[in-house]
């Protein structure tokens, strides 16, 4: 077991849920993110909200197993993140993160292809659609991480190594996003699977807090 903590874990950490960094942009912020999510259910878009929820839902997974990867190791999170924000909610995710997550779901499917049966170059334009996204996603994680805002602490989970950030990392999320989107106006089902995205968010949540992990 590692015993020494990285330099970017221990700056996180004296960041960390410390109230006196707020910035009242966050405010705005998260106007923009209701905003969003209130045209789609005005207009009964119900399949574009779940995809949202879903995305970002999924990404608090990670976020919760990545805090409990640090208390394991007792050296890195597999992502840390430094540099000025408003809230760091976790020693990998900043509100900020958050609420760009929240909306990242929307933007995706969006932009999918409205015939889910449509290929590209013989490939399921969903597979096409959920690779490049995450590809784009880990260059821009990439550039995070030249300035110094975003740090990798495992050989494994760093540049050039990036095929498990690329699948792993964000491939899950915009999959998850497809796939809920693709149920169509089965709204049942829909509810279903972002509820259960929830109760296993929470649960995560609450073992880990009272656990220490977080």
């Amino acid at each position: 077991m590692m015993l020494d903590f990285t330099h970017a874990t221990l700056v996180a950490r004296n960041m960390l849920r410390d109230s006196s960094h707020f910035d009242w942009s966050t405010i705005m912020f998260l106007g923009l993110v209701i905003y969003i999510y209130t045209l789609e259910i005005e207009h009964r878009r119900w399949s574009v909200v779940f995809a949202g929820l879903a995305f970002w839902l999924m990404d608090w997974f990670n976020e919760l197993i990545n805090s409990a990867i640090l208390h394991i190791s007792k050296h890195s999170a597999l992502w840390t993140v430094t540099g000025h924000t408003s809230y760091l909610i976790l020693i990998g995710l900043s509100v900020e993160i958050s609420m760009y997550f929240a909306i990242a779901g929307i933007i995706f499917v969006k932009l999918l292809p409205t015939d889910r049966n449509q290929k590209f170059l013989g490939i399921p334009n969903r597979v096409v659609f959920v690779g490049g996204f995450s590809i784009a996603s880990v260059m821009v994680e990439i550039l995070l991480h030249s300035l110094g805002v975003l740090h990798w602490g495992y050989w494994w989970w760093n540049v050039p190594f990036i095929p498990l950030i690329i699948i792993f990392g964000y491939g899950t999320f915009y999959a998850m996003a497809a796939w809920v989107f693709d149920m169509g106006n089965n709204f049942r089902k829909q509810l279903k699977a972002v509820g259960a995205l929830v109760i296993l968010d929470v649960v995560l949540a609450v073992c880990f807090g009272l656990a220490g992990w977080l």
